[in-house]
């Protein structure tokens, strides 16, 4: 529904045109291989393909097209990972049409688009995680055993363990599950 509407409200605009509807990561990689668009809205969280995911990968593909995360994680952590991966914009989905609509055409023609309100607060708080200490937190907190991460990574379960006694320590956290939580509130995982 809401990508329905999102839809709707693009296309009254005489200067934009939407090409493609996504409703997974992997999805909406394809629609931007096919279709080559110029400007790439998404979420973060989507089913199999994160928006940060999906960032990297048109990234390392040479895919021309410029993203703008549209969600509603108003956390500095998320918006600085979000330009680290090279997204072009960041917006809240409480924003306005209108500003959304002149977002996609500040991102088209070169420019960026970052939420005012997170902005200032975008490297107040440095991540303190690793990219492997994030991976094998995230899977922890799916519930997967240190054996099925090391299985998973090809890695022994003594390093996988290592990791997440890292990723515990650096957050001040008693365990993987608290340290999981304060990763997710921070927009670090």
């Amino acid at each position: 529904m809401i990508l329905g509407a999102l839809a709707a409200l693009l296309e009254i605009e005489t200067d934009i045109e939407v090409v493609g509807r996504a409703r997974d990561g992997e999805e909406a990689l394809d629609i931007v291989r096919r279709e080559k668009p110029d400007v790439l809205l998404t979420d973060i969280e989507m089913p199999k393909m994160t928006g940060l995911d999906l960032t990297g990968a048109l990234h390392r593909e040479g895919l021309a097209a410029r993203v703008i995360i549209l969600t509603t994680f108003a956390r500095s952590g998320y918006l600085r990972r979000a330009l680290q991966a090279g997204a072009s914009g960041y917006l809240l989905k409480d924003s306005p049409a209108e500003q959304l609509a002149n977002a996609i055409r500040r991102v088209h023609a070169g420019g960026r688009a970052i939420a005012p309100e997170l902005a200032a607060e975008a490297w107040s708080e440095p991540d303190p995680l690793t990219d492997r200490e994030r991976q094998v937190l995230r899977m922890a907190a799916d519930g997967q055993s240190s054996g099925d991460i090391a299985a998973a990574l090809s890695l022994s379960d003594g390093t996988v363990r290592n990791y997440l006694s890292e990723a515990i320590s650096k957050l001040g956290a008693q365990n993987r599950i608290e340290a999981a939580r304060i990763a997710r509130e921070r927009g670090w995982l």
